[in-house]
């Protein structure tokens, strides 16, 4: 830290019954008031330096012994006039970042200009200012900091613009030219809000790139963002860089927000702390504006973790729709408890925002379109594209495979995260099934390999809502591919009593698939079921999708499986048969007739097993006799 000493002359400044004067043996004449303060002076050393007290001592009349002038907006207060006054009296003063505002504010109010003495304060405090605090990285930054106590003034005295070009200079210039932070190098990373140990890894880790961005993380946030586009302006610092400063920024002024989203929903908060909130969002808001535009600078973790803080602050749609997109690119990189994110809405009864996750996965879903993988051709691009080099075609056909592989990976891993997402807010009675539905079919079907986590998720949303009733559990249940469910899944949703009975059914046909797979020969159908099924006007279609069954590798993805030791598998057809009815009752009143006399040999509940013993029996007898 720099500093500046000024006169020679010890300090006589006394204090007398609330009064400060000087200790000298000549009578003062001047009497001057600052913000209810009395300092009994002496006209010659003053008005010889200060034009504006000139100019105020002869617009004021004379009384017989002092001539009173009052100051009551002076910059500063008392603390920069008397450092004025006993520069005027040759008094030694000691000026550094911390007083150079004040002071410098001060003698531009009083206008001590070279105008009215050569050598004044100005010169001399703007001499200082220029060759001494602008060298320094600390004295700088102090000085910034300053500035907020005095923003008019420090503006048209281009202090504040000042500060700002130098610290985005040396921040610029390479970290060798510029002594290291000594406010960073006493302190650890602090992860408050945006990180988690990775995150804390890599700061450490690029320490030296951000060894600016705690000092900076000490301003206000008005000047902190002047001063974070004059070096995003630079073009120089990489964005990942900005996006580590912006998170040492947040994790300074947003680490106890959450303690808003503690209070119910509908209180009304005290006038204090609706003004806490306000600055808060206007911070936050601010952040969000820095945010690089380019993908990755900043963690997945962090913008969710901005994203809580603008709903617990109740940020613009603008701000939140922002962070909806910016995730939306990098969702593959997000955790199950990032997306957790509270609802503090008193509109909303759900205990997580699903609305918000809702946006981010649409937005996802705009950004990782797949591009074509070669380029539509349009009349009249025929002969540019004859004249295009077979080397650049090449190109552009890798590019475009590489990105559509990218685009399909980042769709498999959200598919897991959106799974795993939909078993947290499974269990919350007040989520609607329609927006459990929306968002596990925000994803391509594609995208799940299999389907085990996704049962396990309506498992819990049935379980959490004993009040379905039989439409709503078959809606629930059509995002569910039961040939994607593992065998001990199977094993689950064969006894599970909360599935609809078209979903049981369906488990136990392709899990008989999955078997006869296994053995490497599939049983014929017995005569009298064929018989049975062919009462059906579709019952080729059942055919077809039973015999594509005995055309699929033994090394497929159910070769593996064990399946179900049950004799109701080999009568899994007949329910297979059952479920496609049903589903057609749905949409179709008339077929109601058709499907009765199978439903009615399927859905007894007391005796299924010995209905199915019996008709199997009968099957095997039959096909005795046709031996015979």
């Amino acid at each position: 830290m720099k500093f500046m000493k000024l006169g020679s002359r010890p300090d006589t400044f006394i204090t007398t019954e609330a009064v400060r004067s000087v200790n000298s043996e000549v009578i003062s004449d001047l009497i001057v008031q600052v913000k209810g303060s009395r300092y009994l002076l002496h006209k010659f050393p003053l008005l010889s330096k200060c034009s504006r007290l000139q100019r105020l001592c002869s617009e004021s009349p004379e009384t017989s012994q002092h001539q009173i002038v009052q100051l009551p907006d002076f910059p500063g207060g008392i603390e920069a006039f008397e450092l004025c006054a006993k520069f005027c009296y040759g008094i030694t003063i000691t000026l550094s970042a911390y007083n150079i505002v004040a002071a410098r504010c001060a003698a531009e109010y009083l206008q001590m200009t070279e105008d009215v003495e050569k050598g004044n304060l100005i010169y001399k405090l703007e001499v200082f200012f220029n060759s001494c605090i602008l060298s320094g990285w600390k004295d700088s930054i102090v000085t910034l900091q300053i500035t907020k106590s005095f923003p008019l003034w420090s503006e048209d005295l281009g202090i504040t613009s000042r500060c700002i070009e130098n610290i985005a200079s040396k921040v610029l210039a390479h970290p060798s030219k510029v002594n290291l932070s000594r406010t960073y190098s006493r302190r650890g990373p602090r992860d408050d809000i945006s990180c988690n140990e990775s995150e804390s890894r890599r700061h450490n880790k690029g320490s030296s790139k951000v060894w600016w961005a705690e000092d900076l993380a000490e301003l206000s946030i008005d000047i902190y963002w002047r001063s974070m586009i004059a070096i995003k302006s630079g073009g120089k610092v990489p964005a990942s860089v900005i996006g580590d400063a912006l998170r040492v920024y947040a994790s300074r002024w947003l680490p106890n927000i959450s303690k808003y989203a503690n209070h119910e929903k509908h209180v009304v908060h005290d006038q204090s702390e609706s003004d806490s909130i306000g600055k808060h969002r206007l911070l936050l808001e601010s952040i969000i504006s820095l945010l690089p535009a380019e993908k990755g600078a900043v963690s997945c973790s962090f913008l969710l973790k901005l994203l809580k803080a603008a709903n617990i602050l109740k940020a613009s749609c603008s701000s939140k729709m922002e962070l909806a997109r910016r995730v939306g690119l990098q969702l593959e990189d997000a955790s199950v408890n990032d997306l957790l994110i509270p609802c503090v809405s008193h509109t909303c009864d759900t205990i997580y925002d699903v609305d918000v996750v809702i946006t981010i996965l649409q937005q996802f879903m705009l950004q990782v379109q797949s591009p074509p993988t070669s380029p539509l051709r349009r009349k009249g691009d025929f002969e540019r594209r004859r004249s295009r080099s077979a080397e650049n075609i090449d190109l552009e056909f890798q590019e475009s495979r590489r990105s559509s592989s990218a685009s399909h990976s980042s769709k498999l891993k959200v598919a897991k995260l959106v799974d795993g997402y939909l078993q947290e807010i499974a269990s919350d009675t007040n989520l609607p099934l329609s927006k459990f539905i929306t968002i596990a079919e925000a994803i391509p079907e594609f995208a799940r390999l299999d389907h085990d986590d996704l049962y396990k998720a309506i498992d819990i949303y049935l379980k959490g809502h004993p009040g379905l009733n039989k439409s709503e559990r078959k809606r629930l249940c059509r995002i569910l591919d039961c040939k994607k469910l593992s065998m001990d899944v199977c094993m689950h949703a064969a006894q599970n009593e909360l599935l609809p009975l078209r979903v049981v059914v369906q488990v136990l046909f392709f899990e008989q698939a999955r078997t006869a797979m296994s053995g490497g020969h599939v049983t014929e159908l017995p005569s009298n079921i064929k018989a049975l099924l062919a009462n059906h006007d579709d019952t080729a279609k059942t055919s077809a999708s039973f015999n594509k069954a005995k055309m699929i590798p033994v090394d497929d993805q159910w070769s593996n499986a064990s399946g179900l030791k049950s004799p109701k598998s080999n009568i899994s057809t007949l329910k297979m048969k059952l479920a496609e009815d049903e589903d057609l009752d749905e949409h179709n009143a008339d077929e109601i007739g058709k499907s009765s006399r199978i439903r009615a040999l399927c859905v007894l509940p007391n005796r299924p097993k010995k209905m199915f013993s019996k008709l199997w029996s009968n099957s095997r007898s039959s096909v005795a006799s046709e031996k015979n």
